[in-house]
């Protein structure tokens, strides 16, 4: 995929039910601070806002609170695992955002990070898309919205964003009025 390009999950795969949100990276070592990259989904209603803060998901809260979606290990760096036909129907789209941990190891950035990735998988791992970030210049970079999940006639797309935010999770947390 290329960065705003869509693909049509369930219309192209029949019975989804379950989508496994993988995503993976490189980062290039260095003396100074590294950057500790944190994967979150966030469930947005018609406004393209958070539903509430409940309704994400990161390694400090693995589960939204009907289950639909659950932060778990993978084979990749990080998995959000999405039960599709559990999300609530005020859910218009859920956003997949990564972003470097303030609190660890010093002020990180995207500048270090080489080949990440988002992909989409079923239950059996078959993988149904993937969306590599483009390369370039991250330095100022401290989150990024890598993709996003959305309703359309009466199922679900991918859409491939790769948009970075200079003020990292604080940007984030604005943009969907996350009280983070």
């Amino acid at each position: 995929m290329i960065p705003g390009s869509n693909a049509a999950l369930t219309a192209e795969n029949p019975g989804l039910r379950k989508v496994l949100v993988a995503f993976g990276w490189t980062i290039t070592q260095s003396l100074g601070p590294q950057a500790e990259l944190v994967p979150m989904a966030i469930m947005c209603g018609q406004d393209g806002l958070a539903l509430s803060d409940d309704h994400l998901v990161f390694f400090n809260q693995l589960a939204t609170p009907e289950g639909s979606m659950e932060f778990v290990g993978a084979d990749d760096q990080e998995q959000i695992d999405v039960d599709l036909a559990a999300v609530p129907e005020d859910v218009r789209k859920i956003a997949f955002v990564v972003y470097v941990d303030p609190d660890l190891r010093g002020p990180g950035n995207f500048g270090a990070v080489k080949n990440a990735y988002v992909r989409l998988a079923d239950e059996t791992h078959r993988e149904l898309l993937r969306f590599d970030i483009p390369s370039g210049n991250q330095m100022q970079v401290k989150a990024m919205l890598f993709g996003e999940l959305y309703r359309h006639s009466g199922g679900w797309k991918f859409r491939a964003i790769g948009q970075g935010y200079q003020n990292g999770l604080a940007g984030v947390a604005a943009d969907y009025k996350l009280a983070l």
